[in-house]
């Protein structure tokens, strides 16, 4: 299993890159993103490209793969909508869309998020937006499309947000993840956990495209 990783750097793309380093089942993995993920591993090659919107420039190097996760993302914190729709919305589909002509046989799991608006006419921003690209990419002519909906994300083996905001949280609860996932086992789940999950559909698919946070968490106790 050949597979491309969008946003390694992240803490969700830093989880699944682990997982697929660790699979003997995944022969390679492509990272494609501004920055490199610092990591060595003989079955991965990294790709640094600044302008993502546009991949014409590697684009002879994205064929022959059988699942892309795709774990770029921002805040929504501060940002008006059309801007945030430009990095969430518009930048996720004119990646897929590169992708889905090169490789019509590829699964394609995009990482979204808990109170995700499939209708697109909530009063929640982010949450439309994030809606509007679900709906787009369930559409795209690959061989499959899932949407993964974690709640609450608590990192493992060393992985850390790249978001200050989000770094002041998991610093705070983090030491209380265990009382979380014990009162809360339906909102709460891992960077393994995730990527094990994700994996895991690439592999083998689910019964529906939409996962949200406990599907994500039965699949990962599947996969184990």
């Amino acid at each position: 299993m050949n597979v491309i990783i969008f946003g390694a750097t992240g803490m969700v793309g830093q989880g699944v890159l682990r997982e697929c380093l660790l699979d003997p089942e995944v022969k390679s993995v492509l990272t494609i993103g501004r920055n490199a993920t610092a990591q060595r591993h003989e079955k991965l090659h990294e790709i640094v490209h600044q302008n993502l919107s546009d991949l014409s420039a590697i684009e002879g190097k994205l064929s022959g793969y059988d699942a892309c996760f795709f774990c770029l993302g921002v805040s929504a914190v501060g940002m008006k909508e059309e801007a945030y729709q430009r990095v969430t919305h518009d930048l996720t589909i004119s990646v897929a869309r590169t992708l889905s002509r090169f490789n019509a046989g590829m699964t394609f799991i995009y990482v979204s998020g808990a109170g995700t608006d499939s209708t697109e006419r909530g009063r929640t921003m982010w949450a439309r937006v994030k809606g509007k690209t679900e709906n787009a990419l369930l559409q795209m002519p690959f061989k499959a499309a899932y949407m993964f909906r974690p709640a609450y994300i608590q990192p493992l083996h060393g992985i850390r947000t790249k978001t200050k905001l989000y770094g002041v949280v998991y610093a705070v609860v983090g030491p209380l993840y265990p009382a979380w996932k014990l009162l809360f086992p339906k909102y709460v789940t891992t960077t393994e956990c995730l990527g094990r999950a994700m994996l895991n559909v690439a592999k083998r698919g689910a019964p529906k495209s939409v996962l949200e946070n406990q599907d994500i968490n039965s699949v990962c106790r599947d996969a184990s």
